[in-house]
């Protein structure tokens, strides 16, 4: 089962990748991570993507695509998986079409988490990030057991550059200009669903086990 998460920055499309992921058995391959990995061991390619990452801007293709493209032909595929952050792009959906096709595989699932903008701002403000493993929180939804401190390994929880309010705006005004437009390609494919992610977790991936059948 190869599917693909739509949804704007902060809808909780991460959160539902996470749970399908568990549940079906195929790993969820989020691009922020990648990125994030490569920033923090200081990587070419993590100083490039930072530059972008921080103005809220989107990474440029030429660093994405072959490294997704890599990534899922690892053995832990073989069965599917959850993309998550990618393609954010037209081009970038019709090269992942076009290449997956050259292996004679297709996408099977384009899952739009839909959350108004007003919503996401006030949900990214609330979220926080560990300076070392990279864990996420959320100061209401889903706070760590102690205040500022990653359940996980004891450091720091901050703000993400990218989880400011000013830089959030920008991320959801580069997200209907560039990858919005995605909604109406897959839902012309055929493959598309939406969800409503206003309603709770547990709701929102009830609604998408419906759909996955």
């Amino acid at each position: 089962m190869k599917i693909i998460m739509l949804g704007a920055p902060g809808a909780g499309k991460g959160t539902q990748a996470d749970r399908i992921a568990a549940k079906h058995g195929i790993p969820h391959i989020a691009t922020g991570d990648i990125f994030r990995s490569n920033i923090k061991e200081g990587t070419e390619l993590g100083q490039q993507a930072k530059k972008y990452m921080d103005q809220g801007l989107l990474v440029p293709d030429e660093v994405t695509i072959n490294m997704v493209l890599d990534r899922i032909q690892k053995d832990d595929c073989k069965d599917g998986y959850v993309l998550d952050g990618f393609p954010r792009t037209i081009p970038q959906a019709e090269s992942l079409g076009k290449a997956l096709q050259e292996r004679g595989q297709k996408i099977d699932f384009a899952l739009n988490v839909d959350v108004p903008d007003e919503n996401i701002v006030k949900r990214m403000g609330g979220r926080r990030a560990c300076i070392n493993c990279g864990a996420t929180y959320h100061t209401q939804f889903a706070p760590p057991k102690k205040d500022g401190i990653c359940d996980k390994c004891g450091s720091e929880l901050v703000l993400r550059d990218d989880d400011k309010p000013e830089t959030v705006q920008k991320r959801l005004s580069v997200y209907h200009e560039q990858t919005k437009p995605l909604i109406g390609y897959y839902e012309q494919i055929g493959i598309l669903a939406t969800v409503d992610g206003t309603q709770e977790m547990d709701q929102v991936f009830n609604s998408i086990e419906t759909i996955l059948g």
